[in-house]
């Protein structure tokens, strides 16, 4: 794939600097998912794994809101007449979005504006940075609908970002969190006004872009693997790890840019 060309149909996509945006684009039901949409963005992700211009990921929604969740019309009313074995096709096709947005080398940043809820929240969650607007609100609400709260991964992730009790509070009542609670509970990174939202998650994107990412890209394989390791297991992973990035010439660079007073500039090899 070309990010310079690609053209995505459920969704925008924008690229510059080595930053793609993809932003949610049906603002008049609040930005919801489609069996389509699901599919689209997680043949997106895993697609990005051979895209080396795209550095960094950020993911939004257009209208002053992130994500209502699954479309209640074309996705929840369907599901209602599917056999079991049609539904376990969908519930796997939406964790493998999840897995996707994990197992994709650049950092992905959410920039959350409004509703945030059911998938959309998982979206959110899966990223690896998130920024809200004092606005952001945040529900894992499946509990509502009849459904379990683990979904698509919740109940594996969130315990990992907010803690048990936290998230079993918001799995259990389903109700929304605030942008407050979700920066003081380590959800959000940040809360900044919506005017100053995509500003802020493209300058954190372009630091991310203007880095080391092929150590970047490390560093989140690390985050991701080392959650079922033990200590030992992973210092070793890590000490393998960081011997691989110190073969790089990005770590030959800063050294040299260190030596000069200068800022080192990366090459991501």
């Amino acid at each position: 794939m070309d990010p310079n060309t690609y053209a995505p149909e459920h969704f925008l996509w924008t690229f510059a600097d080595g930053v793609a945006t993809i932003t949610l684009n049906r603002p008049d039901r609040k930005n919801p998912l489609t069996f389509e949409s699901y599919a689209e963005l997680r043949n997106l992700f895993r697609d990005l794994v051979y895209v080396k211009p795209v550095q960094a990921v950020i993911v939004t929604g257009a209208g002053g809101n992130f994500c209502s969740g699954g479309d209640v019309h074309e996705i929840i009313g369907p599901l209602v007449q599917k056999d079991m074995a049609g539904l376990l096709d969908f519930t796997r096709m939406t964790g493998d979005l999840v897995k996707a947005v994990r197992d994709c080398p650049q950092p992905v940043i959410a920039a959350v504006d409004g509703i945030c809820v059911g998938a959309g929240a998982i979206m959110a969650m899966a990223a690896d940075l998130r920024i809200a607007t004092p606005e952001a609100k945040t529900a894992f609400l499946f509990n509502r609908v009849g459904l379990a709260g683990c979904d698509m991964g919740a109940c594996a992730m969130l315990p990992r970002i907010i803690g048990q009790g936290r998230a079993s509070e918001l799995l259990f009542f389903g109700r929304s969190m605030s942008a407050e609670e979700g920066e003081r509970w380590g959800f959000y990174n940040a809360i900044v006004g919506a005017e100053s939202l995509m500003d802020t998650a493209r300058e954190w994107a372009g630091r991310i872009a203007a880095g080391p990412n092929f150590a970047n890209a490390m560093t989140k394989n690390q985050l991701n693997t080392e959650w079922d390791m033990s200590l030992h297991t992973a210092i070793e992973a890590e000490a393998q790890a960081q011997a691989i990035c110190m073969q790089t010439r990005d770590f030959e660079r800063a050294y040299q840019a260190f030596i000069a007073r200068e800022k080192p500039v990366f090459e991501g090899n």
